[in-house]
């Protein structure tokens, strides 16, 4: 156990891996970090993707739509035992079209506009997951 006050005859002690626990397993911050476990596995595809534009026969790969299908529908039914069970990955983008007569898929124009709006995603739900932490920070530092 660790006390979080700042006394002495405190009985008020709270075991800090259940605080932890509660913290982690809090439905937002689960959906959160999961997001940003899937925008931070898609900025790797999307620099890969930038660094073969010229590569000929280079497929663009991807997250799959599904995944987001399917954490959407995870969180509607609130199943978050799924919901962490869930594992992004990257995948072929099957869909794409061949822009160049080697067969390379990759739309440099299209990769550059994902990045950036992935980014943008990423530096939002960098601020969502670090806020919950920081005020966890804060309350055990006792300055809520």
């Amino acid at each position: 156990m660790w006390c979080i006050c700042w006394h002495e005859d405190c009985n008020v002690c709270v075991d800090m891996a259940e605080l932890l626990d509660n913290l982690y397993n809090q439905e937002n911050y689960l959906i959160s970090k999961k997001l940003l476990d899937a925008t931070h596995l898609r900025h790797e595809a999307l620099s890969n993707n930038l660094a073969n534009v010229e590569t000929p026969g280079f497929k663009r790969r991807d997250l799959p739509k599904t995944f987001a299908v399917e954490l959407r529908r995870a969180v509607e039914r609130k199943d978050f035992r799924r919901v962490k069970a869930l594992l992004p990955r990257s995948l072929e983008d099957r869909q794409a079209k061949p822009v160049r007569m080697d067969g390379n898929t990759v739309q440099l124009d299209e990769e550059l506009l994902a990045m950036n709006r992935n980014a943008l995603n990423y530096e939002y739900l960098s601020h969502a997951v670090g806020g919950s932490i920081k005020t966890l920070n804060l309350a055990i530092r006792g300055r809520v």
